[in-house]
């Protein structure tokens, strides 16, 4: 298992951004589903500020794998999550819980994490808080 991918994921569970953040390469490349590509600690910062603000999720049946070389690194788990605030452009929020599988792809230099890309299904996430 690679160390920082599992840094990185508990300090997502604990809720510290900037544990997280102490995990990223100062360039990193943060691809989320449907959305756009960030660039830079600056912009991953914001957008966990944002989703702090919408959601409060802990992930669990966390699996972590990775290459020899420690420089390619998966990982796959189940989004447990409630739903605080309307995120523009999605249904309202009414405190709806959800669970999601979920998976992100990282690459790695120098024992930080250059790039971030991860998948959820949006259409089930939606069916979830519509119900």
């Amino acid at each position: 298992m690679n160390d920082t991918i599992a840094r990185y994921f508990a300090a997502f569970n604990a809720g510290d951004t900037d544990g997280m953040i102490d995990c990223l390469a100062e360039d990193v490349a943060h691809h989320v589903n449907e959305g756009n590509v960030r660039v830079g600690k600056d912009k991953f910062a914001a957008f966990c500020a944002h989703m702090s603000r919408c959601y409060q999720e802990e992930l669990t049946d966390l699996v972590i794998f990775a290459n020899p070389t420690a420089t390619r690194a998966a990982a796959e788990y189940t989004v447990n999550g409630t739903y605080l605030t309307t995120d523009e452009g999605l249904p309202e929020a009414r405190q709806q819980t959800y669970k999601l599988p979920a998976g992100s792809f990282f690459d790695l230099r120098d024992g930080l994490i250059t790039r971030v890309t991860t998948y959820y299904n949006l259409a089930d996430w939606i069916k979830q808080v519509s119900a």
